[in-house]
């Protein structure tokens, strides 16, 4: 199995690039760009499926025949939801950086008859999970419930310092629906400041997979199964951006049995 943690190659252009080829696994790719003013980034979508998110800065951006004009806004990922752009299998997308950009390329095996759309801050509700140090904050981009891809499933969360993330651990390696859904997925992590770090363990119930991580600012870190906790330290806000991707396009997860207790607590 690779290594379940890529580390940035570099500080400008396409510093992360994550294929099912070189992850070992089917479903989910990550690509993650920085830019300056006037740079492009662009593709052919091929057979998947692609959300792009602004995670900091301001673009124009163009899909298939469709001209979005500018998007995106928040300088960086702690200043609230993002802008986003779904592009549909069998298209293309072209982005022109207006500010100092880091877009997120997250994409998955495509099909059905969807269109190219905006998806603007605010299309989902903002959502807090959890209590007292297990408190964090979620924004949707494309949740299970939009109806609107094939496969693509993206969120992001901030975990303020001190506090735990996709805790109690749990899981989504089973296609065994109702009980639990198949799912890969990436994380990309940024801190706030930048020069802080985290936590996140992967592991199975039989811990034949049992990796932990140290998490700094731009590591992308790769959860093919098991268990996946976060921890971001005092002093230190945690951001990460989900891509999730499987045979079926619902969140169904399962918690670690012995950890369940405290959402009762």
């Amino acid at each position: 199995m690779p290594n379940l943690k890529v580390k940035p190659d570099g500080s400008h252009g396409r510093v992360t690039h994550v294929t099912p080829e070189n992850a070992g696994w089917t479903y989910v790719g990550f690509d993650l760009y920085r830019l300056k003013p006037g740079e492009t980034a662009s593709a052919e979508t091929g057979d998947r499926e692609v959300c792009l998110v602004w995670v900091s800065g301001k673009a124009s951006a163009k899909a298939g025949a469709k001209d979005f004009g500018s998007l995106g806004g928040r300088m960086n990922p702690f200043e609230g939801a993002p802008h986003a752009l779904y592009i549909p299998a069998g298209s293309n997308w072209s982005v022109v950086a207006e500010t100092d950009l880091e877009l997120a390329v997250c994409s998955a095996p495509g099909g059905g008859s969807y269109e190219a759309r905006a998806i603007p801050p605010g299309t989902h509700p903002a959502l807090t999970r959890g209590k007292g140090t297990n408190v964090r904050y979620v924004n949707n981009i494309m949740p299970e419930d939009d109806g609107a891809a094939h496969s693509l499933l993206v969120v992001e969360v901030i975990t303020p310092g001190g506090h735990t993330s996709s805790y109690p651990p749990h899981k989504h390696d089973q296609d065994n629906l109702p009980n639990e859904s198949f799912l890969e997925e990436t994380y990309y992590h940024r801190l706030n400041p930048p020069q802080g770090f985290g936590f996140q363990r992967v592991y199975t119930d039989d811990r034949s997979l049992d990796e932990v991580m140290v998490l700094e600012d731009g590591d992308v870190t790769l959860v093919p199964k098991g268990y996946h906790p976060c921890a971001a330290c005092h002093g230190y806000d945690l951001y990460y951006l989900n891509v999730m991707a499987g045979p079926k396009r619902i969140w169904k997860f399962h918690n670690a049995p012995e950890h369940e207790w405290l959402l009762k607590a």
